[in-house]
C-alpha cells in the first residue's frame, strides 16, 4: 500500500532489500531498497549499511539549521548518516517515551531532559548552547514595540508557543508569571514550534512573537526587542543519547563533535548562538586517569565498561599517590600530554598538593586502615602498639609514596609509636597489594593495609582494625580544571556513581553526600601534615 511504502522509505531504522524480479519492478520500488534477488541474499549480506553508520536524532524545530550544518559536516568527514526527526521539544520528549527508539535527543530546555532522566529514557547529556525568550517583531519594528507591557496592547496581534509541546511555551509561561493567563486570552494565535512562530511573524500574521534569542537571526525579515527580566531565564540545549539506542559509542562520538570547538560548537556560533564549547575534537579520545592503587579492585572493570560505551581509550596509572603526585609536580605543565585528565586518590590529603589543577573534588568512597595478619592471627595481634612489640616483622607502605604510607606513620607518631614500630619494619613499599603478597607468602607476621586489600585475600588472613580516629582513608575524585577532555572526566566520575554497588562489593564504603568540595577546603585531620612537594 502507498502508507506501507512510505513508512519503510521513511523509517530510518529499517533496512529494505527488494527481492522481486525485474520484471516485477515496473511495479514500482522503494526509494533506497537494496535490490537483492532473493537466491543472492546470503552472498550480499556485507553490503547492508552498517547500524554504525547512521544515526536517528529527536531535535527541538528551533535547533534544525545548526544541527542539519553539523550533521552534513560530519557525514562528509566520517560518512555517517544522520536523520532528524524534528518538533517541539515537549512533543519529540512524548515520541520518545510512546515509542522508545533512536540514538539522541536534542532538546532545547533543561526541564524536558529532567523529564526524560526521571523517565528513565536518557543516559549521558552534553550541553550545546544557551538561550532566552525575546520579543520579536519585523525588521524596522513598524509597531515600535519596546517592552514587556507592549505585548498586552490591543492593537498588536501576538503569536506565543504552546506550553503544553514547545519549550519557548513554557519558557514564555515562566517569565510571564501570573499575567500568562492575561496575554493567552488575547493572543491571536499559538504554535506547536518555535520556528512556527518566527515563520508566521515573517510573513506578517502576526506583529510580535516571543521567540528563542537563537531563533530571530535564522530570519532575514525579524529582529528582537529584549526584554530585561526575559533575558535572566537562560535555558541551556542539549543532546542526551537516548537509553534505547543500540549504538551508544557511535551516537556519543556525535554528541561529542556537536559541541566539540572548531566543529559543531563553530556552527552553532556562526548562526548567532550562545555555544557552549565542550571537549577538544578526537575522533577517539585518550583520557589519563592517575589512580590511587586502593582503587583498583573496584574500578577496574567500571573502567573497562566506560571505555567501551564511550568509544575511547581510558589511559591508567595505578600507584601510591605520593609517587603520582610527585610525576604531576616533576612534570609540572598541563600541556603536557601525559598529565592526567582525572585524579582519583586513596584519601583527600593527597589532593592539596596539586589543587591549582585540581581544585575541586568529589568524596566517593572510604575504607578503615587496619592490621592484617595471617588466618588464626598466630602474634595474637591487637593494638597498634602491639606491632612495636617483640621479634616481629612488620610490613608497612613508604611515606613519601603513598598515601597510606603517609596515614600509617601520621598515626604512629601522633600515637608515639613511631620509633617502637619502625624498629620492626622489615618491607616499605609504594602500594598495599605488595604487602598483601609478602605476608602470604610468611615474610611478615603484620601488615598495615586498607580494609579493601585485605578483602582480596579474607580467606588467608585476618584483620584488626585500629582504634584511631585517623584509620580512614576518603578516595575522592577530581577534574583537571583545563582538561580538553574535562567532559568526558565528568563522565567517567558520573559512570562510576551509577556503579556503586561494584564498589560495595569490593570493601568500599559510599559516601552518601558527593556534592563538590574545594580542594583548598579540604579539612586534613590534625594529626597529618600536608604532604610536601617534593
Amino acid at each position: 500500500t502507498p502508507q506501507f511504502k512510505a513508512w519503510l522509505e521513511d523509517d530510518q531504522e529499517v533496512i529494505v532489500v527488494d527481492i522481486r524480479e525485474s520484471h516485477e519492478l515496473k511495479l514500482g520500488y522503494a526509494d533506497g531498497a537494496l535490490l537483492i534477488r532473493m537466491n543472492d541474499v546470503p552472498n550480499r549480506l556485507d553490503e547492508l549499511p552498517d547500524k554504525n553508520t547512521r544515526l536517528v536524532v529527536y531535535c527541538a524545530a528551533g535547533m534544525k539549521k545548526p544541527a542539519e550544518a553539523v550533521a552534513a559536516n560530519y557525514r562528509k568527514e566520517y560518512g555517517v548518516q544522520v536523520n532528524f526527526q524534528f518538533g517541539g521539544t515537549v512533543a519529540l520528549l512524548s515520541q520518545i517515551e510512546n515509542a522508545p527508539r533512536g540514538d539522541l535527543f536534542i532538546a532545547a530546555d533543561e526541564h524536558a531532559i529532567g523529564l526524560a532522566r526521571e523517565k528513565g529514557l536518557i543516559e549521558e547529556t552534553l550541553p550545546l548552547a544557551y538561550q532566552y525568550p525575546v520579543i520579536a517583531v519585523q525588521a524596522g519594528n513598524p509597531k515600535n514595540v519596546r517592552g514587556f507591557e507592549d505585548l498586552f496592547r490591543d492593537d498588536l496581534r501576538v503569536a506565543v508557543g504552546n506550553k503544553e509541546t514547545a519549550s519557548i511555551g513554557k519558557a514564555t509561561r515562566a517569565v510571564l508569571g501570573e499575567r500568562w493567563e492575561e496575554l493567552l486570552a488575547k493572543v491571536a494565535v499559538t504554535k506547536t514550534t518555535v520556528m512556527e512562530l518566527a515563520a508566521d511573524l515573517s510573513f506578517g500574521a502576526v506583529d510580535a512573537a516571543v521567540i528563542w534569542n537563537s531563533t530571530v537571526p535564522q530570519f532575514s525579515k525579524l529582529e528582537a526587542v529584549e526584554v530585561e527580566h526575559f533575558t535572566t531565564h537562560k535555558d541551556k540545549v542539549t543532546v542526551s543519547v537516548l537509553k534505547a539506542s543500540g549504538v551508544s559509542a557511535s551516537a556519543l562520538k556525535f554528541a561529542r563533535y556537536l559541541n566539540a570547538p572548531g566543529k559543531g560548537s563553530a556552527v552553532f556560533s556562526a548562526m548567532k548562538f550562545e555555544a557552549i564549547a565542550g571537549d577538544e575534537w578526537a575522533e577517539k579520545p585518550v583520557l589519563v586517569l592517575y589512580s590511587g592503587g586502593v582503587n583498583r579492585p573496584a574500578v577496574s572493570e567500571t573502567l573497562k565498561e566506560f571505555a567501551s560505551r564511550e568509544g575511547v581509550t581510558v589511559d591508567t596509572m595505578f600507584n601510591g599517590c605520593g609517587v603520582l603526585c610527585a610525576a604531576m609536580q616533576a612534570m609540572n605543565d598541563t600541556s603536557n600530554p601525559r598529565f592526567p585528565d582525572a585524579y582519583y586518590a586513596c584519601d583527600l590529603c593527597f589532593v592539596p598538593p596539586v589543587e591549582e589543577s585540581f581544585p575541586e573534588a568529589v568524596m566517593l568512597t572510604q575504607t578503615v586502615i587496619g592490621i592484617a595478619v595471617p588466618k588464626g592471627n598466630p602474634k595474637n595481634i591487637r593494638t597498634l602498639a602491639d606491632l612495636g612489640g617483640p621479634e616481629l616483622k612488620v610490613g608497612i607502605n613508604n611515606a613519601q609514596q603513598s598515601t597510606l604510607g603517609f596515614m600509617t606513620a601520621g598515626m604512629l607518631k601522633q600515637s608515639a609509636l613511631e620509633e617502637a614500630v619502625r624498629r620492626n619494619v622489615r618491607a616499605e613499599v609504594p602500594t598495599a597489594d605488595l604487602l598483601i603478597n609478602q605476608i602470604r607468602t610468611g615474610s611478615l607476621d603484620a601488615v598495615v593495609v586498607y580494609e579493601v586489600n585485605y578483602k582480596l585475600a579474607e580467606e588467608y588472613l585476618d584483620f584488626i582494625r585500629i582504634d584511631h580516629e585517623g584509620a580512614r582513608a576518603v578516595q575522592p575524585f577530581a577534574v583537571r580544571v583545563d582538561s580538553p577532555r574535562r567532559l568526558l572526566g565528568a563522565r567517567l566520575l558520573a559512570f562510576m556513581q551509577k556503579n556503586r554497588a561494584r564498589f560495595e562489593a569490593s570493601g568500599f564504603t559510599w559516601i552518601e553526600d558527593q556534592t563538590p568540595v574545594k580542594s583548598s577546603e579540604l579539612e586534613i585531620p590534625p594529626w597529618l601534615l600536608k604532604p610536601t612537594k617534593p
